[in-house]
């Protein structure tokens, strides 16, 4: 194991046994075979067609787009297909700051292959014998990756709020961080990855902050998702994430980031350039 394996694990993928998924003439993601065919009994939505999967014929506009496409996938849901479903729409489109084409649950963004964006936020701590970080472990009642490392605090990006917005929403409900110290985070930069876990798909981008807190302050979960928050030296944290699979997938890209950003994985380490490039992929 090591970091190159971690980066390796979020972009592992086969395009064989799935179909493109394409609006207005812009592939925006893709669809895995099987899913296609379910779309098929959902025609007032979606268009299935050999070679690939399109929104119905004249469902033009933001809001009709996504009145249609939330009611085929409740649809899916209550077929047992979509269990982990959220309720929180994220937006659709080609890129960030493009105006959306419609939207999507959260949970069912992966089956059709379009990016998403987060907010990861890196806690940590100065102390006399260097940086140490805060880490959570998601919930073992959670839907997905249960009982894994994650950051301290992390979450999709929804419609309707900035990235910011986002931070301090998140930095409350899921580490008890007031407002006021949540908005000292400083944005440094993405991470970027494609990962194919069965019929999903993940081309996902991260928005990275770095939030130095005061070392008396301990995190508290407010909403359920975290079951235990640690304060360990960054070199324990280079451990687990370097030669072990107990971080989360795309969190191990973040703490690698954060690695070299604070110069805790120099140039001197062998593969320092492939790990670089393999950030943003």
């Amino acid at each position: 194991m090591s970091f190159m394996d971690r980066i390796e694990e979020c972009n592992v993928r086969d395009p064989g046994g799935f179909l493109p998924f394409t609006v207005d003439g812009r592939r925006i993601g893709r669809v895995a075979r099987r899913i296609a065919g379910l779309l098929e009994a959902h025609s007032e939505a979606f268009a299935v067609a050999e070679d690939g999967v399109t929104l119905a014929a004249g469902l033009d506009g933001y809001e009709a787009r996504t009145r249609a496409v939330d009611a085929a996938l409740r649809a899916l849901r209550d077929d047992g297909e979509i269990p982990e479903w959220c309720d929180e729409p994220y937006p659709v489109g080609t890129a960030f700051h493009e105006t959306p084409l419609f939207q999507i649950e959260r949970a069912a963004a992966a089956r059709f292959g379009v990016r998403a964006y987060g907010v990861h936020v890196n806690a940590f701590v100065r102390r006399d014998d260097g940086i140490h970080i805060w880490i959570a472990r998601r919930s073992r009642g959670k839907a997905t990756y249960p009982g894994l490392l994650d950051n301290a605090i992390a979450g999709g990006q929804p419609v309707g709020i900035g990235l910011m917005e986002n931070v301090i929403k998140e930095s409350g409900e899921e580490a008890g961080v007031p407002a006021a110290l949540a908005r000292r985070a400083i944005a440094i930069g993405a991470v970027t990855y494609t990962r194919q876990e069965g019929e999903k798909t993940m081309p996902d981008v991260l928005f990275n902050y770095d939030l130095e807190l005061p070392p008396d302050f301990t995190p508290r979960n407010t909403d359920g998702e975290v079951e235990e928050f640690m304060l360990l030296p960054a070199a324990e944290v280079m451990r687990i994430t370097e030669h072990t699979q107990e971080f989360k997938f795309n969190c191990a890209l973040v703490n690698i980031d954060f690695f070299i950003r604070h110069g805790l994985l120099a140039p001197e380490h062998p593969d320092y350039l492939a790990i670089q490039a393999g950030l943003r992929r």
